[in-house]
């Protein structure tokens, strides 16, 4: 295998080089604040990125595409006291060992009820850095996907399970793939029924 040589640095010179006929300092030379061969800073051209989205938004005030007409004074003023003002929880929020209390702001859209409440005041007794933590979580929203089955058939609501489950979307975008799981469906259904006939004949015969 054949080794490429590095080619030296374009502005280091061997030693021993003849500096009688440098380039003399002058207007355009390197600026002095910059490293040796490192030439300035060129300015942005701003028309070469116009065509970017959202491109200059962190740019000074007068520079960005939204002045003048950005709200002022800005949305997200600092508080006075610089902390928001306490929510007062009205249910029950459950949050990370790694903080003392709530945050001041919070959602009581979902406290945590049935059996996965209880599995997710289990999980949050574990730092978040621990592994447990998370598969705890993750066991009790497979158990609250259960609960809330169970809840629409006591209330008379049978749930739409293939339609929920983007099962029409996948019949019409990828067939082919409805159909594999299809055929996986009805081939473990098939195998759970054979066993099931295959004891029921073995308890005949005893």
């Amino acid at each position: 295998m054949s080794v490429r040589r590095a080619e030296p640095y374009p502005h280091a010179e061997p030693h021993g080089h003849d500096h009688s006929h440098a380039e003399p300092h002058g207007a355009a030379a390197v600026a002095p604040h910059a490293p040796d061969g490192v030439p300035p800073r060129q300015p942005v051209r701003r028309e070469a990125f116009a065509h970017i989205p959202g491109w200059g938004a962190d740019l000074a005030k007068a520079d960005r595409p939204a002045y003048p007409m950005e709200r002022q004074p800005p949305r997200l003023d600092p508080l006075p006291s610089g902390r928001p003002v306490q929510q007062r929880p009205s249910v029950e929020v459950l949050h990370s060992t790694e903080r003392p209390g709530l945050t001041p702001v919070f959602g009581t859209g979902q406290p945590p009820k049935g059996l996965s409440g209880m599995l997710r005041r289990v999980a949050f007794k574990f730092s978040e850095s621990d592994l447990r933590h998370w598969l705890v979580l993750l066991f009790a929203d497979r158990v609250n996907m259960v609960e809330g089955v169970c809840s629409d058939l006591a209330h008379g609501h049978v749930p739409r399970v293939y339609a929920e489950m983007g099962g029409r979307a996948e019949l019409k975008h990828n067939p082919a793939g409805a159909a594999r799981k299809a055929a996986a469906v009805v081939a473990v259904a098939g195998l759970a029924y054979l066993l099931l006939r295959s004891r029921q004949r073995r308890r005949q015969l005893r």
